[in-house]
């Protein structure tokens, strides 16, 4: 977790729903978001008002020598994420929000394939998963990069993986962006009413090909049966 998201707000929605000012000059819908895809991400400017930006998933620390590793990086864990080499500074620095629709998880089947689900809130409201940022540069050209927290999944969503991203709610938002909470505070888990919101959607398999997109992704399907001797697993 976590490998693939859908985020299909405008930017002009996404700004409304941040109360950010918008700097990516508009942004696609998609509904299966793969490593090193561009999407909106939100950041505090140094003037201290929240901006609408495009980066790229999968954070390259300022100090990488190349762009090659950036799909390994697509996750940071939220135990280990503040002394992590790679990842520490941004967290301690350079915190932003995903806006996210939802999530995908894949569980394996008796029969060996997989069951993909779909995580998303029942009200059809934004998530924001925590993230944090960087610039790096590589021949004169920067690249905004950025990673998505993951913590160790609770109630029904562990059935699906044992790992989620760390959610927060608009209560959080400023706390994350800001420098003022301990990372102790910054790292708390989301809240049991948060995840009572959220539905574990069985969706279709198209959604493993990273060529397939479309909101027919993200409609319910009938979920084949799952075994459970394999244990949940990641596409």
């Amino acid at each position: 977790m976590c490998g693939r998201y859908a985020t299909t707000r405008s930017a002009a929605d996404l700004s409304a729903l941040f109360s950010s000012t918008d700097e990516t000059g508009g942004v696609a819908a998609d509904y299966n978001v793969a490593p090193t895809d561009p999407v909106p991400l939100v950041r505090l400017a140094p003037e201290g008002h929240r901006l609408l930006s495009l980066g790229r998933w999968g954070l390259l620390p300022q100090w990488s020598r190349s762009a090659a590793g950036a799909a390994r990086m697509i996750n940071a864990r939220a135990e280990t994420v503040a002394t992590s080499r790679a990842y520490a500074p941004s967290f301690a620095r350079r915190r932003c929000l995903v806006p996210a629709d939802g999530w995908y998880e894949w569980v394996r089947l008796a029969d060996g394939g997989r069951q993909p689900y779909f995580m998303t809130p029942r009200d059809g409201s934004v998530l924001a998963f925590a993230g944090i940022w960087s610039v790096w540069e590589s021949a004169g050209a920067a690249r905004l990069t950025f990673s998505v927290l993951t913590t160790a999944a609770v109630g029904e969503l562990a059935e699906v993986h044992d790992r989620m991203p760390l959610l927060l709610s608009p209560e959080r938002w400023a706390g994350w962006l800001g420098p003022a909470e301990e990372p102790a505070e910054l790292l708390t888990p989301p809240d049991a009413g948060l995840l009572a919101g959220l539905e574990i959607r069985p969706v279709s398999r198209a959604v493993g090909d990273v060529r397939n997109d479309g909101p027919e992704l993200i409609v319910p399907v009938a979920p084949a049966g799952v075994g459970t001797a394999a244990g949940p697993t990641l596409f």
